[in-house]
């Protein structure tokens, strides 16, 4: 909005008095300026309503009853009954005589009608003036008027401590997706029509479908309860300005802050059980939570500015699929920008090995890779743009890691952290769910065997706890279905609902105290990640078809 604007108005020039004929036949009142302003210097018929008489100034004359005469026309009185009422007239204040003439038209109008009832035609002639006009001016002001939107928040630029981009193999900023401008925005479609093969990711998560999904893949009465509780203790966690803190104020915080990626997790888990901004019982607080997150996006679509370090690109991706996830169940028009921004930033951050590490284009490790490539299916089932030319570089990654590449005779099926690294069962879990989405046909024997060996080898164990291993290898296997997934579900149902707290101020939520990260992160990454296991029998749907062994991709 620009500052205050001035416009100009010519107020045109008052004609002198005219004494009025002896008999006049109509009542013509001299012309006003039309904001009011003062008339021109020549001498006025009439004092100002502002001008005091003096000694000098005769009082006005009464006036007398006007007359007719015999042959019926005005008398002298007559006339001097005419000269008042011209002298009332210019002494009238401008607005007011608009005023009149402006109801006498109201009024006209409503009695101007067809036999229809409906008002009739009128013909409006505007000619120039014939005043003459003058050099005075009369100004005018229209103060500015704030405009607040409404609809969506106005992205904030937050200060860098350190540039997400600033490094050998930074990204130009021009390279960037542009920002949609509101206008684009407002153009965009409601509903984005998906492929056919992704428009269901996200449908089991509510009604009749999340019931049979439910039912068909093993959860339980204890699970949906499990997670009900949990929630529960997520939202009493929520802070003032709608975010979530990894450090309290609940007990057993984590070591560090990162209130992007506590407020993704929380978001996702929220998420992952039905609820949007615009419905189900936790609406407020998504609705709170999101407006809080797209604060937090910077133009090139970066979000976790204020974390550590070796934690920022973490918090991005997951920050990524709590936006992905958000916009794709809702279709709220005012949520593209920054989810399609937060893909762009992806596509744009990948580095030449082809995955992701803790800087942009710089490196790649199989634990950040994980969440860019599930940030990124997500921004393709919600119908967001994301360049194809991503995926052969990530599959190429994911080669660079396996097992068999490297001739780990111990571990042949599996994947490491990075190149040259011996596998573990977390990175073999999740590099399985990134071929899963990258289109692996089911009976894959690298698929069989793999899943196979995290199912024996590996069980869930509350002996050694680590629940960023079961998130992994529980999508991976209730996607894959059939008996390692009934095997790994039967401990999944019964030991996750056992070990949740269920009494005291941190009533739903799981201790962080044994588990292989949760000292580190805290006790919402433990909750979180319980609750993205015990959610899994609807949180996405399922990407093969066990019975047939054929893809449903």
């Amino acid at each position: 909005m620009q500052n205050s604007s001035h416009s100009t108005v010519m107020t045109p020039m008052l004609p002198p008095v005219v004494t009025p004929p002896r008999r006049p036949t109509r009542i013509n009142p001299p012309r006003q300026s039309r904001w009011g302003g003062e008339r021109s210097s020549g001498a006025a018929a009439f004092p100002s309503p502002l001008e005091q008489p003096t000694a000098d100034t005769p009082p006005p004359a009464t006036p007398t009853p006007s007359t007719p005469t015999a042959d019926g026309t005005e008398s002298f009185e007559g006339r001097f009954h005419y000269r008042t009422l011209q002298r009332k007239l210019e002494e009238m204040p401008a607005w007011l005589f608009s005023l009149i003439v402006h109801l006498l038209l109201l009024l006209l109008l409503a009695f101007i009608s067809t036999s229809s009832g409906q008002i009739g035609d009128l013909v409006l002639t505007i000619t120039q003036g014939t005043d003459a006009a003058t050099d005075e001016f009369v100004e005018f002001s229209i103060e500015p008027i704030q405009l607040e939107d409404l609809t969506a928040e106005t992205v904030l630029e937050p200060e860098m401590d350190i540039d997400p981009l600033d490094t050998a193999a930074s990204i130009e900023l021009a390279s960037l997706a542009p920002v949609l401008k509101s206008d684009e925005l407002a153009a965009q479609p409601s509903i984005i029509e998906l492929p056919p093969s992704r428009q269901n990711m996200f449908g089991g998560r509510s009604g009749a479908m999340k019931q049979e999904l439910l039912r068909k893949s093993g959860g339980t009465q204890a699970t949906e309860d499990a997670v009900a509780l949990g929630l529960e203790w997520l939202k009493r966690q929520q802070l003032g300005d709608g975010s979530w803190s990894l450090r309290g104020p609940y007990s057993d915080g984590a070591r560090t802050e990162n209130k992007v990626s506590a407020t993704a997790m929380a978001m996702i888990a929220m998420m992952g059980a039905g609820s949007t901004h615009e419905k189900g019982p936790y609406r407020k607080e998504l609705m709170r939570a999101v407006r809080w997150l797209v604060k937090q996006q910077d133009r090139q679509g970066f979000m976790a500015v204020r974390a550590a370090p070796h934690e920022k690109m973490y918090a991005q991706a997951q920050a990524m699929i709590a936006l992905c996830e958000l916009y794709a169940m809702s279709r709220d028009t005012w949520l593209l920008t920054y989810a399609q921004r937060s893909c762009d930033f992806a596509v744009q951050a990948q580095s030449s090995q082809g995955g992701w590490r803790y800087q942009p284009r710089f490196d790649s490790d199989t634990s950040v890779t994980g969440w860019f490539v599930m940030g990124l299916k997500s921004g393709e089932a919600a119908g967001l743009d994301v360049d194809p030319s991503v995926w052969p570089a990530v599959g190429r990654y994911l080669d660079s890691v396996s097992a068999s590449r490297q001739n780990d005779d111990y571990y042949a099926v599996g994947y490491s952290y990075m190149v040259g690294d011996v596998a573990s069962p977390s990175m073999t879990a999740e590099a399985l769910l990134c071929r899963q989405y990258m289109g692996w046909h089911r009976n894959v024997p690298g698929m069989t065997q793999g899943l196979g060996a995290l199912v024996r080898n590996h069980p869930i164990s509350f002996r050694e706890p680590d629940v960023y291993y079961w998130y992994y290898a529980t999508q991976a296997l209730h996607h894959y279905g059939g008996p390692l997934w009934t095997q790994w579900n039967d401990k999944l149902k019964t030991e996750l609902p056992v070990h949740q707290v269920v009494r005291g101020r941190e009533r739903g939520s799981w201790s962080p105290q044994n588990d292989a990260w949760g000292r580190h992160a805290g006790r919402l990454y433990t909750t979180c990640f319980s609750l993205y296991c015990l959610e899994v029998y609807y949180r996405h749907m399922p990407l093969y078809d066990p019975e047939s062994g054929a893809e449903d991709l």
